[in-house]
């Protein structure tokens, strides 16, 4: 290891003292405790790193796009640096293999260097210039420009499935750095030293960088305790969240019950259903099941766009069936990445398996060690589906629903789904002609729709849509994937009747930035 853990928060510039344990990393499977054991920060510490979140906030605000940017791509670098203690302790830390903590750390550091692209070339601002028109009747025109400004400082939360590019240095603090807002990151549980490590990162890219202190701090102790804390200090004003669904609805109740309440950003719960109509199953029933079959188990089922629910037509699919549970009996148990996500995927498809109309088409014949989940499908009518609420839960592992059904019932049941983050629809060209409806009635419940593909694989661009309505997210008109993010970080301001030295330099007449704007 190349820097040593210590256990302690980052409070800005300075380590917390704090003495209050708040746990240890865990190995999966074993149990194992890791050291060091972690402290949570103390009520003093939270206040101390939100006062300098503040006092940070106009400073970093108001340094240029290409200051920030230089900032994002320190971050990125110095990352790099460390790639090695990350896969060491990563693996220890979440049993993820040494492919995906590498491939995680890649996106990390590339989404870190788009959103240094964008705010670099600047036009994100959406600048838009309405001129003054002192003759025009009946009343004057005044001239008046507006741009978007950052909130503030924002709180985020890791995630517990991507300890790199949904934790300390992901997209949430990456699109809120951009923006111009501080950061205040909540660590999670199950991947301290991860956070500790690329804390460390970024704390030494921010000093690197002359950025001030306060436009960084993350905090050990858990949500129900020092995350709640920051979400109702008066300091925070927006939160990200990646995570279940009780654990969001949670920061939203905490947030709106402010007496400022503010906005927080909760990607939450998603089946991402798929549906499949039969042309695609005339293409090849056995091929599409294999491929169903990687989507699902990829990453041992933790993903949030896992395809957890299937519309199958009632009449067609024997052969996809067929061989679909083939391949879960003969499927490898893998391990996850806590024992409190093992035991809930457990616990869910057990609750899936004992309901009325539900049959288990197959389950892993490899017997699941310690902190293991196997792959297993349940098949069920779309009558019983649409009497059982609970039968549209997440199970969040490699397991899924099969509702078969007819094209019509299928269409029907569509917009009787909660909001998701992705809908998938597996059919021929001639049949997505023929049924705008259904594609009609899949976009008003995703944010995501995929033609002949799955949803697991996540762009990082310009053009991704990583939101949905609720509960997939808290707000569906946001992404938190992609250069959109940044917008969840801003509130648009307009300058009426300013002079043109006092007005930003994106609204300034002559344009100094050479940004794209509205005039």
């Amino acid at each position: 290891m190349t820097t040593p853990l210590l256990g302690k928060s980052f409070i800005g510039y300075s380590r917390s003292s704090g003495i209050e344990p708040c746990g240890n990393g865990v190995q999966p499977g074993t149990g194992t405790q890791l050291e060091p054991a972690y402290c949570s920060a103390t009520p003093e510490e939270v206040g101390h790193a939100m006062a300098l979140a503040a006092a940070a906030f106009p400073v970093y605000s108001s340094l240029s796009g290409k200051t920030r940017a230089g900032f994002l791509r320190a971050i990125a670098t110095e990352i790099e640096g460390v790639v090695e203690d990350i896969v060491e302790r990563g693996q220890l830390e979440s049993a993820l293999p040494e492919a995906r903590l590498r491939g995680e750390t890649g996106r990390t550091t590339g989404q870190l260097r788009m959103f240094a692209s964008q705010i670099e070339e600047g036009s994100w601002v959406d600048a838009r210039i309405e001129r003054a028109d002192p003759d025009r009747k009946p009343i004057p025109k005044v001239d008046l420009r507006s741009m978007l400004r950052p909130l503030g400082p924002v709180a985020v939360f890791c995630a517990s499935n991507f300890p790199l590019a949904f934790s300390v240095a992901g997209g949430d603090s990456a699109s809120a750095l951009a923006a111009g807002c501080p950061v205040v990151v909540i660590a999670h549980a199950s991947h301290p030293g991860c956070a500790e490590i690329v804390a460390n990162a970024v704390i030494r890219a921010a000093r690197a960088t002359g950025m001030p202190e306060g436009v960084f701090s993350v905090l050990y102790g858990g949500g129900r305790k020092v995350g709640q804390a920051v979400v109702k200090h008066p300091v925070t004003q927006a939160v990200g969240f990646t995570g279940s669904r009780s654990g969001g609805t949670a920061l939203m109740a905490t947030a709106n019950s402010r007496s400022q309440p503010i906005p927080v950003y909760a990607e939450m719960s998603s089946v991402n259903p798929v549906v499949i109509l039969p042309g695609a199953l005339a293409r090849g029933e056995e091929a599409l099941a294999e491929a169903f079959f990687g989507s699902l188990t990829l990453g041992v089922g933790q993903f949030c766009t896992n395809p957890g629910l299937v519309f199958l037509p009632g009449d067609q699919g024997d052969a996809f069936l067929a061989k679909l549970k083939s391949l879960v009996e003969a499927g490898t148990p893998g391990m996850m990445l806590n024992a409190s996500i093992c035991k809930s995927y457990a616990d869910s498809t057990a609750a899936f398996a004992a309901t009325d109309g539900v049959t288990t088409l197959a389950r892993s014949a490899n017997e699941a060690g310690p902190g293991q989940g196997a792959p297993a499908v349940f098949v069920v009518s779309i009558g019983d589906f649409l009497k059982h609420e609970s039968l549209q839960g997440e199970m969040f592992g490699p397991a899924t629903l099969i509702v078969r059904g007819s094209v019509s019932e299928i269409e029907a049941a569509i917009p009787k789904l909660e909001g998701q983050l992705t809908a998938s629809i597996f059919a021929s060209p001639e049949e997505l002609a023929a049924q705008p409806s259904l594609v009609q009635a899949l976009q008003q419940r995703a944010g995501r729709l995929i033609c002949n593909g799955f949803p697991t694989g996540v762009e990082v661009c310009n053009s991704m849509v990583h939101g949905g309505p609720f509960p997939a997210t808290s707000d569906g008109r946001s992404t938190s994937v992609g250069t959109m993010a940044i917008f969840r970080f801003c509130r648009p301001v307009a300058w009426q009747s300013f002079p043109d030295a006092a007005l930003p330099a994106e609204l300034q007449e002559a344009n100094p930035l050479g940004i794209k704007r509205m005039e």
